[in-house]
């Protein structure tokens, strides 16, 4: 391959993935793909994948390009599907269309595919190429990738503090630690996740809403509405304590409620009225006070095909998260101001005490919000 065709894919590739990224906020459980068209170096055609059920990148783009389509490149962040779900299969689309070629930037882990796309369009005499710009790729739909291959979402423990570490004042005072900006980047953050997860002690403590309010000019601009923007409420409540006038129980979208077996058993007058202010009620595995958490998720990527979760919580949540070594990726909001030795702390890490004990941390990114600052960190051993 030359080095211009090399950086003509890398170019035309790069334009699949700006359209990809349209989708990353409606698309769940589906992955983020977008897809163009190229006829003698010229763009045909483009798309992306808006929203699951409706038609993919591929065949959007497709459709757009009409009889152009023959004999032309196709581009696509995500090998084209092969099996029908709730649309047809893409191979096929791509097939029909008579295409000369197919540049892929990765192989899709979903088993039902898992190159059996590229093997469909090879068999049609279609020319395949696999590779071109797949890091990026990848970090369009890291939820999906690891649901595939795991069985479980992409963890991502989002926390806010002082520079000193702290959410709350010595008296609980937290409101607010971080400015407007970070405040809408968190909202937004939300948007991208099926699941939000918290305990419930920071329901007992904050009544919190944990749904994304944005403006409705940003709601647009992400293609979000009332019915999808909202993550599903996750609270762990070990032994149902978990308020009926709770405000999440009467706003837009789902709460459940994750207990345990015993819980449910011993507790069916609370589980009925729960039940009827609209919580829905989830048992699992638990140690005495303690949900299994490994269970929570595995509960929320195989029952409700969650690709991404948001651990939105107090300290000891999210360091019992962090100790299990279920995170895999920390977001944290930094505030620049101080709120002293005696406010609340930013994660409850009992297990470590040497040095040798510290978890690792590898910086993914840095960006200043407003006035303050966004951490991304990955985790050193993963």
């Amino acid at each position: 391959m030359s080095d211009l065709m090399i950086v003509n894919h890398q170019a035309w590739m790069d334009r699949a993935i700006e359209l990809a990224k349209q989708g990353v906020y409606t698309t769940r459980p589906n992955p983020a793909v977008g897809c163009v068209i190229v006829k003698d170096n010229q763009l045909v055609a483009e798309g992306w994948h808006a929203k699951a059920g409706e038609p993919h990148a591929e065949v959007v783009a497709l459709n757009a390009a009409g009889e152009q389509a023959k004999g032309a490149t196709v581009y696509v962040t995500l090998e084209p599907c092969s099996h029908f779900g709730k649309t047809p299969p893409c191979a096929d689309a791509l097939v029909a269309a008579d295409v000369k070629q197919v540049v892929v930037a990765m192989q899709d882990p979903n088993p039902r595919v898992a190159g059996q796309g590229l093997a469909r369009l090879q068999a049609a005499g279609i020319s395949v190429e696999v590779g071109i710009n797949s890091a990026q790729a990848a970090q369009l739909n890291l939820g999906f990738i690891k649901r595939m291959q795991t069985k479980r979402p992409f963890v991502r423990l989002k926390l806010a503090s002082s520079v000193d570490g702290r959410t709350a004042m010595a008296s609980g005072e937290s409101v607010w630690i971080t400015g407007e900006a970070a405040r809408e980047a968190v909202h937004k953050l939300r948007a991208r996740h099926g699941a939000i997860i918290s305990g419930i002690g920071t329901v007992l403590a904050d009544d919190p809403s944990l749904n994304v309010r944005l403006p409705a000019e940003m709601m647009a601009e992400l293609g979000l509405d009332e019915a999808l923007c909202h993550p599903i409420r996750v609270i762990l409540d070990p032994n149902l304590s978990m308020p009926l006038d709770a405000k999440m129980l009467s706003l837009p979208g789902r709460t459940l409620v994750m207990t345990s077996h015993l819980s449910v058993e011993n507790n069916e007058d609370v589980v009925e009225s729960l039940l009827a202010k609209g919580a829905e009620i989830v048992a699992v595995q638990a140690d005495v006070d303690r949900l299994d958490l490994e269970s929570v998720l595995d509960y929320l990527a195989q029952e409700e095909q969650i690709n991404d979760v948001l651990v939105e919580s107090g300290a000891m949540v999210a360091g019992a998260f962090v100790e299990a070594g279920l995170v895999d990726e920390l977001h944290w909001f930094v505030a620049p101001h101080l709120m002293g030795h005696q406010g609340k702390p930013l994660l409850m890490l009992p297990d470590l005490v040497a040095m040798q004990d510290r978890i690792g941390l590898k910086t993914k990114s840095v960006e200043a919000v407003g006035d303050d600052w966004h951490f991304v960190f990955g985790f050193a051993a993963q």
